[in-house]
């Protein structure tokens, strides 16, 4: 039996009608990702941070030990490093990492590196950047699986993780002895009795949940997943290449203070990875600031970035500062940046060039210390070409850029996401939806989302809201997803129809019907602003006539 060899076909039994599932011959639960992040955020209140490394630590040691038993027990493998690499793939078909291409176990001498891994991705939503690695059960999980296949006690620590801001997670594996001195420190944490110094100690307090935001939706927020209070985060769900490929540059790219453009379609999840980007920055502890540039009139829209003096126009009572000036020590989002008017256009390029800015009615210039990411929905290059956008801007944004891939070309990513935000929904609304049925996955993967994340995000609500058990069903589903034809068209209508651009027009016309007329709740639905729903709606009509 080879590591390569393993299936998780072959693994994973499911006794639907008895409710069992074994993995590998033992029993198993599957426990939502969410759920364990919750855990986790508990245990540090109250059990602080050392209570909490123990309880995740002890309990991985368990879990790879039992895992290291079943393959030992159940499986003939040609050698001993392949039973010792076959831990590590074990883990990966359980969702718990993704291995660095090569690499194959702690034990090995340059350890095993970790592309992604659950438990940072957990604890940054859930607690914030770390200080120090966090991955504490996964260490266990390896340290525990380790010293059952090798038969001698192997302690594996971390020393690099994306949870403290590194680029991926890094750990080694070796005997006590070989640790030496190096051990002491992480030693406590793998006893039985690890957790007897901190039960019962008053905890340590828990990080900032939040920064106070700014008016006019500016958000700010010290998490580097975190949502506006009372708005849950959605997840960050990666199963297709090319999603995985632009969270993988927007990881690379985090801890370098380059001004990142990121691009992609309305509701494709800009923001969310803009987020995931301050929080892997050095500048995690920073405020998080974003501003949508089309939902503010030009003149607003100035005085809400550089500031204004007191008297600088009617209404200004008193001195404020803009949001260059908020966001110092952290990270700005300029939101929809494709539809700053020409004046702000000028004003940016002169803040980004100097490093200052002025605020409305001052003569003097103030140093601002704010990594600038810009989003747009737009084809900036294009804008630039035809005049409408500032071209010196543009190439002073697009330092980096970073495209979101819209949902309809990331399909695997469409029932993993949608099982994330159902969970989310649920807890949200207090309900006790667990699941779809299969008809309503079904629809869920034949839709076209031409609204992308945040049009399934409302799906998924609606489905919660309306089921009446425990399952989400198919006529929960709001009405244009459940009568998704396979072809992605309307009744009748032939694919080639369905372009991309009359993906969008049905999404507006639909979001409109949806909301009585309302274009100012259609544009919040479809996140865009309304100057840009109510020139796409003057084009339709030129169209139309």
């Amino acid at each position: 039996m080879r590591a390569a060899d393993l299936d998780i076909r072959k693994l994973l039994d499911v006794d639907a009608r008895g409710g069992v599932v074994r993995f590998a011959g033992e029993r198993a639960v599957i426990l939502d990702a969410g759920a364990l992040g919750t855990l986790r955020e508990e245990l540090v209140r109250l059990a602080g941070y050392a209570g909490a490394r123990a309880v995740l630590t002890r309990f991985g040691v368990e879990h790879g030990a039992r895992m290291a038993e079943a393959m030992v027990s159940r499986l003939p493998w040609d050698s001993e490093a392949e039973l010792h690499g076959a831990g590590a793939l074990l883990h990966t078909l359980q969702g718990f990492i993704r291995l660095a291409p090569g690499d194959t176990t702690p034990l090995a001498s340059r350890g095993a590196t970790l592309l992604s891994s659950y438990e940072a991705e957990q604890h940054l939503l859930h607690l914030g950047r770390a200080d120090e690695p966090v991955c504490w059960m996964l260490a266990g999980i390896a340290s525990g699986y380790m010293t059952r296949a090798t038969g001698e006690a192997v302690y594996v620590i971390e020393d690099r993780c994306i949870g403290r801001g590194d680029d991926v997670c890094h750990f080694q594996g070796r005997t006590r002895a070989a640790w030496g001195a190096a051990l002491a420190e992480h030693l406590p944490f793998f006893r039985e009795s690890a957790l007897d110094p901190w039960l019962g100690q008053p905890t340590q307090p828990a990080p900032p949940r939040r920064v106070t935001g700014r008016a006019l939706g500016a958000k700010a927020s010290a998490l580097p997943f975190a949502a506006p209070r009372g708005e849950p985060p959605t997840p960050l769900v990666a199963e297709s290449p090319a999603m995985r490929r632009a969270l993988d540059r927007a990881r690379r790219v985090a801890p370098v203070d380059s001004t990142i453009l990121l691009t992609g379609e309305s509701g494709a999840g800009k923001e969310r990875v803009a987020r995931l980007i301050h929080g892997a920055s050095a500048r995690a502890a920073g405020p998080f600031v974003a501003v949508n540039c089309a939902a503010i009139t030009e003149t607003l829209l100035e005085s809400e970035l550089f500031g204004h003096a007191r008297g600088s126009f009617t209404g200004a009572t008193h001195d404020r500062a803009g949001l260059f000036e908020a966001a110092r020590g952290g990270t700005l989002l300029l939101d929809e940046v494709g539809e700053a008017p020409p004046g702000v256009q000028a004003k940016l390029l002169r803040a980004l060039q100097e490093r200052q800015v002025r605020r409305v009615g001052e003569n003097t210039s103030r140093p601002v210390d704010a990594r600038i990411l810009a989003a747009t929905n737009r084809d900036l290059a294009a804008d630039a070409a035809a005049g409408r956008f500032r071209r010196d801007l543009y190439y002073r944004l697009r330092v980096i850029e970073i495209r979101l891939p819209p949902l309809r070309e990331r399909r695997e990513d469409v029932l993993p996401l949608a099982r994330a935000l159902l969970g989310a929904a649920a807890r949200r609304l207090d309900r006790p939806v667990a699941r779809f049925t299969p008809e309503a996955e079904g629809a869920l993967e034949r839709h076209g989302w031409p609204g992308n994340v945040r049009e399934l995000e409302n799906a998924v609500e609606h489905a919660v809201a309306l089921a009446r058990g425990g399952s989400a069903d198919l006529e929960d589903l709001p009405d244009d997803v459940r009568g998704a034809a396979p072809t992605g068209g309307e009744a009748g209508e032939a694919p080639a129809a369905w372009t991309l651009e009359g993906v969008e027009r049905r999404a507006i016309l639909a979001a409109l019907e949806r909301h009585g007329g309302n274009q100012a709740r259609a544009a919040a639905e479809l996140g865009i602003g309304a100057s840009t729903l109510y020139r796409k709606l003057r084009r339709y009509a030129r169209g139309a006539g």
